[in-house]
């Protein structure tokens, strides 16, 4: 029935304006700007949860990824280099020392994801992924340091992908057998086809040790003919990622050209299809694929058309919104490549696992969400992009938000 569903979606997709993650907007003109809900604001959801939407941190500059340290602080990456540390409600204006050189020079290149390692309270290990400057260009690398004080040590790259010349988004996290998966985005334009070659990196779920080395038990390990880190294949941008709370089966975020934006389950040596078969259409309006899917390629659990530009995702685990627990947040960055129209997607389960509904928070807010969180007390934090065409950073247009419910 669900595949049925979607193929009819797709079959309107002729008369659908929806986003590419590589091309300009629209324009916003006549959408007019919101400012930061400072002082909070708050607003009505389904199910009769209210909510409240306030300031943690202004002042980002092109903000990426973010990660919770055990005392609290908040390690947040910035595009053009930086990784930054919001500490009881506060921007520290101080940049970390030590993080590696980033390429900045293309569009989705620079520094992108930060994670910290599962027993962090004992080795203090913090990951990056960020865009590794080389003769051609860049290419995507993980490196890892030992956080103290402001400072990384002992910074070193753990991985280099093997894709060069272009830019790739790449998102980090760990599952619960200590495995960290890397996604590395970048099969666009010319380099597409190289989603579909195991032994190039583009396109690819990466599974690592976390020392950065590929585990024994990876579905190509040991295979002549393909890379032993990549973990699933055939993906073009993957844009966020999450492990199910009951299943621990990894959930990914994937950007289409325009529409057939996707959600896909992840699992080892499967083929996610990309170029091969999409819902999407080329920015000239042509379909990407002849047909939308085929029985060797794993089908998407969520398509959306027109497209919402897919970022962040995180299932809901907490206790202080329980009717909302064990639901899919999905960051948005814009609807039908319409400026200021980025959202927070809520999706609700059946009992058999299975979508029932879609809710767009955060609507009134007209933020490009780049990522999505659940803090440590069981609210959700949501870390806005800034403007698609640029933002003057001293308007502090990005910034870290807090979500939290008025009982």
């Amino acid at each position: 029935m669900y595949r049925w569903f979607i193929s009819v979606l797709a079959g309107v997709m002729l008369t659908v304006q929806v986003l590419g993650n590589a091309q300009q907007p629209f324009s916003a003109e006549g959408i007019p700007a919101v400012p930061l809900p400072d002082p909070p604001v708050e607003y009505d959801t389904a199910e009769g949860q209210r909510i409240r939407v306030s300031v943690v941190a202004d002042g980002l500059t092109y903000p990426w990824g973010f990660a919770f340290l055990p005392d609290g602080r908040v390690l947040v990456t910035e595009r053009l280099g930086n990784v930054r540390v919001i500490r009881d409600g506060m921007l520290d204006p101080t940049p970390l020392a030590g993080v590696p050189e980033v390429y900045t020079g293309q569009a989705l290149t620079g520094m992108m994801d930060v994670a910290v390692h599962p027993a962090f309270a004992e080795n203090r290990w913090v990951y990056l992924t960020y865009s590794k400057p080389t003769e051609n260009g860049s290419v995507v690398a993980l490196a890892r340091g030992r956080l103290d004080g402001q400072v990384l040590t002992e910074v070193r790259d753990l991985f280099v992908s093997n894709g060069t010349g272009g830019g790739g988004a790449s998102r980090l996290v760990f599952a619960p057998d200590g495995a960290l998966f890397m996604s590395l985005g970048g099969a666009l334009g010319g380099r597409r086809s190289e989603a579909q070659d195991p032994l190039s990196h583009v396109g690819k779920m990466l599974r690592l040790r976390d020392d950065g080395s590929a585990p024994a038990d990876n579905p190509f390990a040991g295979h002549a003919d393909a890379q032993a880190e990549v973990y699933s294949l055939g993906h073009r941008n993957q844009m966020g990622v999450a492990i199910h709370p009951e299943t621990g089966e990894l959930w990914a975020s994937e950007h289409a050209p325009q529409g057939g934006d996707e959600v896909n389950i992840i699992r080892p040596g499967q083929n996610y299809g990309w170029p091969e078969v999409s819902y999407s259409r080329e920015y000239s309006g042509q379909r990407v694929a002849e047909r939308p899917w085929r029985e060797n390629l794993v089908q998407p659990e969520f398509v959306w058309i027109p497209s919402i530009g897919p970022s962040g995702l995180m299932f809901y685990t907490g206790e202080r919104f329980p009717g909302w627990r064990g639901d899919l947040f999905v960051g948005s960055l814009m609807t039908g490549r319409i400026e200021r129209t980025g959202h927070l997607e809520r999706i609700k389960f059946n009992q058999r696992g299975l979508e029932q509904r879609r809710e767009s928070l955060l609507e009134p807010l007209r933020r490009r969400i780049r990522d999505v969180k659940q803090g440590p007390e069981g609210l959700i934090y949501v870390l806005t992009a800034g403007s698609f065409l640029g933002v003057d950073p001293a308007r502090g247009e990005a910034a870290l938000l807090r979500i939290e419910p008025v009982d």
